[in-house]
């Protein structure tokens, strides 16, 4: 179990360092192979919460975009609280969730991958963010993880390549803290209360993981990262579908 838990976070690491997003995604689907999905998200929660704060301090200029995205943050810690979906730990609620997630993923990177223009919704940002952060919120707390609509939204201000995976790294910081705080008051039963020490081990694959992506990140052009983004979430997406419909 351990041998297991080691592979997949150096894996999902790697993959975050590189395009700024994965180790959720791809860890609860890995994961639920053999553990339950609550179970995978309490194991989420240390190699999550530090490995997206390394990505949000890594650029400087924190404030600045806090500053910005100040409706989105608040949206999301909404959404957490009073999630209009079904939570984990409800009968397949997750299942359902994250087939959906998985497919508009999947088609949100295809669209990117053959669009020429990404559309431009910067100048809606005001009104579009809580409403987005809500909404990315809520899911997280349905499904373990924060990707849509918040990466397509992020996407579509047309940030730099550090600035997104910057961006990326608050919003997964605040809704990985949102994400604790109700596995932690939300308990399914006795047994399934956070493994701080299984979640701290896998926290040290996980940092070296992403350093090497980070590196990988760096060596990369603007635009050979655009494609290896939207290829990353057709693959995540692919993935969490066929996983849900039991495949693999």
């Amino acid at each position: 179990m351990i041998g297991f838990v080691i592979a997949v976070f150096a894996i999902t690491g790697m993959i975050k360092g590189t395009i700024g997003l994965g180790l959720p995604a791809v860890s609860m689907g890995l994961l639920t192979l053999v553990i339950s999905p609550f179970q995978a998200a309490t194991l989420l929660i240390i190699p999550s919460l530090v490995t997206n704060i390394w990505q949000l301090f890594a650029e400087g200029q924190v404030w600045r975009l806090i500053c910005r995205f100040y409706p989105l943050l608040l949206g999301i810690i909404l959404g957490s609280m009073w999630s209009v979906f079904p939570t984990l730990g409800h009968s397949n609620s997750h299942f359902h969730s994250e087939a959906l997630l998985g497919a508009m993923l999947a088609l949100y990177g295809i669209y990117g991958l053959f669009s020429k223009n990404m559309p431009n919704l910067a100048p809606y940002e005001k009104w579009l963010s809580p409403l987005v952060g809500y909404l990315g919120g809520a899911l997280t707390v349905a499904t373990g993880v924060v990707v849509i609509p918040v990466v397509p939204y992020l996407q579509s201000l047309q940030l730099k390549r550090d600035d997104l995976v910057q961006s990326l790294g608050l919003a997964f910081t605040v809704s990985t803290f949102c994400l604790a705080a109700f596995l932690y008051f939300n308990p399914v039963d006795d047994h399934t209360s956070i493994n701080y020490q299984l979640s701290l081990i896998a926290l040290i694959p996980a940092l070296i993981g992403m350093w090497f992506g980070t590196k990988i990140r760096y060596r990369i052009s603007e635009q050979k990262f655009r494609k290896v983004f939207f290829c990353g979430l057709v693959i995540f997406g692919l993935y969490a579908v066929v996983h849900q419909l039991g495949v693999v």
